[in-house]
């Protein structure tokens, strides 16, 4: 008990003492801080009190595309506890190849009666994919927020980390180096963060051949078959739209018996975790995930309160990290 009483107390930041209150339902506490413990107990799988069992907690939908990219598990992190902090239950909804779809998910939420959805990462970032589901959300005018670059016309705030500006630090970096055949490593052309950064590498470099540009599937394996064909092409520096992909290109670069970065150089894109554990450690573009989490739960937290929020897009800074994949261009 004395450990439960720990363990969610430094979860909500308060003190074990109001803790304890609110588990004897005792007063002189508020409401708040009640309904944030109360989560707190759900979030961490302990389970209620008797007498408190009746009650339900708000729930929040916090939809993902995957966990198997370690910015997704990042971001559900940094919002799920910003949302238990206020009460708020997150109820995850992460979708597999041939498992429940982003519109079955949208469906089941509905049904809950959920206070809002949080996506971070989904359909509403590709044009040619189908969005009725987010019409649905908002004909229920049911508080939305996206996390990064969404199609327009969807109508919901959005926070986003600024393509545009890691794509002209990554650059700009590479260049530095000495490297002038940069390629870049996008996701499919209907992607919109993917587009951002095509956009901003043609206005940071006057123009990018089409041949130096490679789209392919948010994976390794995907960063591994574009990247053969643009080594084949003669770039020595890529940016790439993910970790993942990266880390694709280190191997595409290795099984063709090049050096990184002796002979090629690799910028990724997030910082997820373990980037600086890698062989070498990846030089990449970091998302400031803690500040976008937080910023996604304050506006949805204002809607859920019954203000009004523009639909507008909050742009972070993004921060270059250089490490060990980025070196000068070889010598022809």
């Amino acid at each position: 008990m004395t450990r439960r009483l720990a363990v969610v107390a430094k979860k909500v930041g308060v003190s074990e003492a109001t803790v304890s209150r609110v588990l004897n339902g005792k007063p002189g506490v508020s409401e708040a801080t009640r309904q944030a413990v109360l989560s707190a107990l759900d979030v961490l799988g302990y389970e209620r009190p008797t007498q408190l069992r009746g009650e339900r907690a708000r729930l929040v939908g916090l939809v993902l595309p995957e966990l198997q990219n370690p910015i997704f598990p990042a971001f559900a992190e940094v919002i799920g506890g910003a949302l238990a902090q206020l009460g708020l239950t997150p109820v995850l909804c992460t979708q597999t190849r041939g498992g429940v779809s982003e519109a079955d998910y949208v469906d089941l939420l509905l049904q809950q009666q959920v206070s809002g959805v949080v996506f971070a990462g989904g359909l509403y970032a590709q044009a040619d994919a189908p969005h009725d589901h987010y019409r649905r959300l908002a004909e229920r005018k049911i508080p939305v927020v996206l996390v990064n670059a969404a199609i327009e016309h969807l109508g919901f705030p959005a926070v986003s980390c600024d393509d545009a500006v890691a794509v002209e630090q990554a650059w700009r970096h590479l260049a530095s180096l000495g490297h002038e055949r940069i390629g870049l490593v996008l996701g499919p052309g209907d992607h919109m963060p993917s587009a951002r950064k095509l956009a901003a590498a043609r206005a940071v470099a006057g123009e990018v051949p089409e041949e130096h540009v490679a789209r392919a599937m948010f994976s390794i394996e995907g960063g591994h078959a574009a990247a053969a064909r643009l080594i084949d092409r003669g770039v020595t520096g890529f940016i790439c739209a993910s970790d993942p992909l990266a880390l694709g290109v280190v191997r595409a670069a290795r099984r063709k018996g090049l050096d990184v970065p002796g002979q090629i150089s690799v910028v990724g894109y997030d910082d997820s975790a373990l980037m600086n554990c890698t062989e070498p450690p990846l030089t990449t573009v970091r998302q400031p995930i803690e500040a976008m989490g937080k910023a996604v739960v304050e506006l949805l937290n204002a809607q859920i309160s019954g203000s009004t929020v523009a639909p507008e897009e909050l742009l972070f800074e993004p921060e270059l990290v250089v490490r060990g994949s980025t070196g000068q261009a070889p010598r022809d």
